[in-house]
């Protein structure tokens, strides 16, 4: 009994818990935006691999730096090395050789070494290659930043979208439930056909369905939201702004007059960074031709014994020391060095020619979008308009079903007239919502 309330009690924490660790969000679309760009995983790494670029980038300059390093090296000498000398050097018979071992049992050495690079065309190339990976990274960290942005904006759309369609599709349920029960009490005193009640019937039941995926759509649209914030599934998440205030907020023609400058785009900077990559890479090659300058410096000290004896103070250490300069001149290396060099110009040739293209692309990308979001702009208005129309048709039609004025059929007409106008009223004002985040993508507005 007492282990069970023991399990009891560590099931009751654990539960309390885990829903402490839950935590509620409400934002705003700009909100949402703003804290996507902060805890967002992709843009939580493209900001790391900025920091990587930086570190990579003063790896790349240290080369150049001064470079200190010590050295002690302890040699045990077990059975030291013979040579043969004459034995005549030591008073023995001419034609004899005498075995002799030159050195001592332990020998011990500490030194510290400079090296300073003095001139290599290499190094110069290598120092702008890294300002250029490092601009890379950043340009990548504002892509990521605008593809994020974009995610949140439409998943925060959908998720509004999916709620509205909820909302239209319960007010939509609750007025054919009692357009069927009305119509079955007319058809039980005779007065409209069963086929008339079965119309109606249908309707309910395809609205019912689509009500039942659109609220497992919300679900889902709201999950993918959170992923995309930063957040874990299991947090409540809350959202301020409706659906028609952010379309309205989004109508702006002036976004589509102002002239497309192609250098504001990040993919077109990503391009330009990518050409500036091959050109230095071709001037590294062209490098490789120049001659390499460098100095060094050794200080240390030797000492030798058959004991070990280097701690004791009576040990007797030799000094030495020297300073030099290498000079490395590239003469001839079979045309190897001339085959690199032209696949470089040729990668570089290739890099601007891909800008060219990309620089077309991008502007024939702004047409697109542009038209685009007109279009939604024009749709927004055109489907408001026939919302109302339909709204009056279904209603009229209602009044006449209800006098015998007009058939089921005509009825369920004007029914699924509406039903479909309310469905392209929503999916306009999402679609000026994105077409408007895909065109600022594009002219990137600062």
């Amino acid at each position: 009994m007492k282990h069970k309330i023991v399990i009891l009690l560590l099931l009751f924490v654990s539960f309390v818990s885990a829903q402490e660790e839950k935590q509620t969000y409400s934002f705003s679309l700009e909100e949402a935006i703003s804290y996507a760009l902060q805890n967002n995983y992709k843009a939580i790494n493209a900001s790391r691999d900025i920091e990587a670029a930086k570190q990579k980038k003063w790896e790349t300059t240290a080369t150049g730096l001064p470079q200190i390093n010590g050295n002690v090296n302890y040699q045990n000498n077990i059975v030291l090395q013979k040579s043969v000398v004459p034995a005549e050097f030591f008073g023995g018979n001419p034609g004899e050789f005498a075995e002799v071992e030159f050195g001592t049992k332990h020998n011990m050495t500490a030194s510290a070494s400079l090296t300073q690079l003095i001139f290599d065309g290499s190094y110069i190339v290598a120092l702008q290659a890294s300002k250029t990976y490092l601009k890379y990274y950043q340009n990548y960290k504002v892509k990521t930043d605008n593809e994020t942005r974009e995610m949140v904006t439409n998943y925060y759309g959908n998720v509004l979208l999916a709620k509205e369609n909820i909302a239209i599709l319960e007010k939509n349920k609750a007025t054919l439930e009692k357009n069927v029960f009305e119509a079955e009490e007319t058809y039980k005193n005779g007065l409209i056909e069963e086929e008339s009640v079965e119309q109606l019937q249908i309707t309910l039941a395809s609205v019912n369905s689509s009500l039942s995926n659109m609220n497992r759509l919300v679900d889902i649209s709201t999950n993918m939201l959170k992923i995309n914030l930063g957040l874990t599934i299991d947090d409540t998440l809350l959202l301020t702004d409706n659906l028609d205030a952010l379309a309205t907020q989004k109508v702006d023609l002036a976004a589509t007059s102002e002239s497309f400058n192609v250098a504001n785009n990040i993919d077109y900077q990503i391009a330009e960074n990518f050409r500036e990559q091959r050109r230095l890479e071709y001037k590294l090659q062209k490098a490789a031709y120049l001659p390499k300058l460098s100095a060094s410096a050794n200080f240390g000290y030797n000492a030798f014994s058959n004991e070990f004896t280097f701690f004791q103070q009576d040990q007797k250490w030799f000094n030495f020391s020297y300073v030099g300069v290498n000079l490395n001149v590239p003469i001839f290396g079979s045309f190897g060095k001339r085959a690199k060099n032209q696949q470089a110009k040729i990668a570089f040739e290739q890099a601007e020619t891909q800008l060219t293209e990309a620089e077309q692309m991008l502007k024939l990308q702004y047409e697109s979008a542009k038209s685009d979001y007109e279009f939604s702009i024009e749709q927004y208005a055109t489907s408001k308009s026939n919302l109302k129309l339909a709204e009056r048709i279904e209603n009229k039609q209602q009044i006449k079903f209800r006098e015998g004025l007009s058939t089921s059929f005509e009825f369920t007409e004007a029914q699924r007239q509406l039903y479909t106008a309310q469905q392209n009223y929503l999916q306009s004002m999402i679609d000026v919502i994105n077409k408007k985040t895909a065109l600022e993508k594009i002219t990137n507005p600062q």
